[in-house]
């Protein structure tokens, strides 16, 4: 159980990697790429799977903690996606979308390391 915990945990570092990176990649001329949207999906599906993991084991879960962290993941997906959509139709993705979904991940980081 420790083994999956650590890879969930690894994955989990690995998607929110894949949308800052992406973001601080584009940060002069901001943008949403398809892959912050993977880095999303892979996001949230850890954090889901972590949180099941946890609930099976010993570990005291912080449901407040788990809802608010889920809540700005989903809002992050929902906006990587709309912004891929858009870049992959050539539409021009607006800032305020572009920063949301890199400001809203780093916010999401520090809820995870500092609560």
């Amino acid at each position: 159980m420790d083994f999956l915990q650590s890879f969930l945990v690894f994955l989990h570092i690995l998607g929110a990697a894949i949308i800052v990176g992406l973001w601080f990649a584009r940060i002069k001329n901001p943008t949403v790429m398809p892959g912050q949207f993977h880095g999303a999906l892979l996001q949230l599906v850890t954090g889901l799977a972590l949180v099941a993991v946890a609930e099976m084991g010993d570990g005291d879960v912080n449901h407040m903690k788990v809802g608010i962290k889920l809540l700005i993941a989903l809002v992050i997906a929902v906006m990587a996606f709309i912004g891929q959509r858009k870049y992959k139709k050539d539409e021009p993705v607006g800032k305020g979308l572009a920063n949301g979904v890199g400001i809203l991940t780093i916010v999401n980081i520090a809820l995870a390391t500092m609560w």
